[in-house]
């Protein structure tokens, strides 16, 4: 098997052209240097160097600096910034993967009292989950459960779902509709509205109006938008309605930016969870991910 310290000193011999001066460059022995360079021509069958007064490189010598030289440097420059990091940092280091909604309106707030030094991923919760395995991930902030062998799923956060617009809309007529449980009139209205959504599957549309409507709703929405926070920074200034949970538009219904619009006769709801692997994770590090949502 392949030694990377092999190389290390195929590379300095080759820039410094002699044994010596690797030897100091590499603060190793000069017989150490010598044993690397003959297991290395060992191991891939050629001559590297001629030996003559100072080392003369073969053509495959050449070939073979080309190939491994950039491969090689990156691997240096990853082993220095990780050692720069540790020296810096003595805290544990804890890779989470969320939806940014989430991270934005709940678990920014508490970033300061996070005794770690984070590593956040933004994406879709099957994408996220399918690293925890692989252990590309710790945590997973996930809006829903997947089957995957030794993931935990700890309830966190239930969401309800809303239809919001913006603050000044008139909504008397729609109001009236429900009041009187008008139920295809109300629905009508919400059609002749212009909509926005997050995916162009109409997930978080789709369940509110089977929960209220017992249908799929026939709705076109005019923009698709994969970014809430934007969403509703775009209905706070113009005009137009969607559905979204409840944590993301406190601050926004006080600051009347936005209006609600309505709950639903049935209370839509979703439960987030907390997801990791447990045979990869330990209680400090699980600990620390609760502190990014207990209040």
């Amino acid at each position: 098997m392949v030694n990377l310290e092999w190389y290390r000193t195929f590379k300095a011999i080759y820039q410094t052209g002699s044994l010596t001066a690797a030897s100091k460059a590499l603060f190793i022995s000069q017989p150490n240097v010598s044993q690397h360079l003959s297991a290395l021509e060992a191991h891939v069958g050629r001559q590297l160097f001629e030996r003559k007064p100072r080392l003369v490189p073969t053509d495959y010598g050449k070939l073979f600096y080309t190939q491994m030289v950039e491969p090689l440097e990156k691997l240096e420059e990853i082993e220095t910034d990780f050692k720069a990091i540790c020296c810096l940092s003595q805290l544990p280091i804890v890779r989470i993967g969320t939806v940014k909604e989430f991270f934005h309106a709940v678990s920014s707030r508490h970033l300061s009292a996070i005794p770690a030094s984070l590593l956040v991923s933004f994406g879709l919760t099957k994408e996220l989950i399918a690293k925890l395995p692989k252990g590309e991930l710790d945590f997973v902030i996930a809006t829903q459960r997947t089957e995957e062998k030794n993931i935990i799923y700890e309830p966190i956060l239930k969401e309800e779902f809303a239809i919001v617009g913006n603050h000044s809309m008139d909504i008397s007529g729609f109001k009236k509709f429900i009041k009187a449980k008008e139920w295809e009139s109300a629905e009508e209205w919400l059609l002749r509205q212009t909509w926005f959504t997050y995916s162009a599957d109409l997930a978080i549309i789709r369940r509110f109006w089977l929960q209220n409507f017992k249908k799929r709703p026939a709705l076109k929405p005019r923009f698709t938008i994969p970014d809430m926070q934007v969403i509703l920074e775009a209905i706070g200034t113009g005009e137009g309605l969607t559905i979204t949970a409840d944590y993301l538009t406190g601050e926004l219904l006080a600051e009347k930016k936005l209006k609600l619009v309505w709950k639903g006769h049935t209370v839509t709801e979703n439960t987030l969870y907390l997801a990791y692997d447990k045979t990869k994770v330990t209680t400090a590090q699980i600990k620390i991910a609760h502190l990014l949502f207990d209040k």
